[in-house]
């Protein structure tokens, strides 16, 4: 199965197949996760969950089990990262957008593997859920993703292979500078791309987000016992230069 879903102003890409894969009610399931998705976490709809959390109209404790699940691994996010990712920082309030695509990806792809998918990638704008490599011809291959140059989004820079797990990257190439500093309440300037891999995709497009604000100095973060198996891939600010950790 391989379909596109428009969703939160951006595309969902899907890329599943297995011999014992209903295709069309994954697809279906997808798309209903989807729409629910935007309904709980848009920022441009009014009646959104987040909005009426954003406005005041609700509080978390009444929020819907989804919205708290995501507000929990924030806070999380948040410690790990000493506060370079803080979706509580942003101007409107609560604000979970950093984390949400990468949590929504990963939930995408389990939805695929309870429908039979044996070969999954779904690719939310960046932020990649992976299971069980690629069918290549009979013999299972690890995906291999592809970094693109910050200066040239055609050329690819550095390749990652992975069965299972998840790469989520940021950067200001593609929709300009866009990441809040929660440290100065200004634009982030730490790098000009990061990219992350780990076993979950949200803590991945968290730590990207952080890596954008923090650059160098979140290297330690990398040392931490819960984020001793994610590494990342960063380009430097104002300099032609990568540096990795964990790679």
């Amino acid at each position: 199965m391989r379909q596109v879903i428009d969703a939160w102003g951006t595309k969902l890409y899907l890329n599943c197949e297995g011999t014992e894969f209903d295709s069309g009610a994954a697809f279906a399931q997808i798309s209903s996760f989807v729409d629910l998705v935007d309904n709980l976490f848009s920022t441009y709809k009014q009646n959104s969950v987040v909005s009426q959390l954003r406005s005041g109209l609700i509080d978390i404790a009444s929020a819907p089990a989804d919205v708290i699940e995501v507000a929990n691994l924030c806070a999380v996010a948040r410690e790990l990262t000493d506060g370079a990712f803080d979706p509580w920082s942003v101007p409107g309030g609560f604000d979970p957008s950093g984390y949400v695509k990468g949590w929504a990806a990963d939930k995408c792809a389990d939805i695929a593997q309870e429908f039979g998918a044996a070969h999954v990638q779904i690719n939310f704008a960046g932020d990649l859920a992976l299971r069980g490599g690629f069918n290549d011809v009979g013999v299972t291959k690890p995906w291999p993703i592809g970094i693109s140059n910050p200066d040239n989004t055609q050329e690819v820079v550095h390749v990652v292979e992975i069965g299972d797990g998840a790469i989520a990257t940021s950067g200001d190439y593609e929709r300009g500078a866009h990441i809040h500093d929660p440290y100065t309440g200004m634009i982030a300037i730490g790098a000009r791309s990061a990219s992350v891999i780990g076993p979950d995709a949200g803590m991945c497009d968290a730590l990207a987000t952080a890596l954008m604000v923090a650059g160098k100095d979140g290297a330690k973060w990398f040392g931490l016992p819960e984020l001793e198996s994610y590494s990342a891939w960063v380009v430097n600010r104002n300099e032609n230069t990568a540096w990795s950790i964990n790679d």
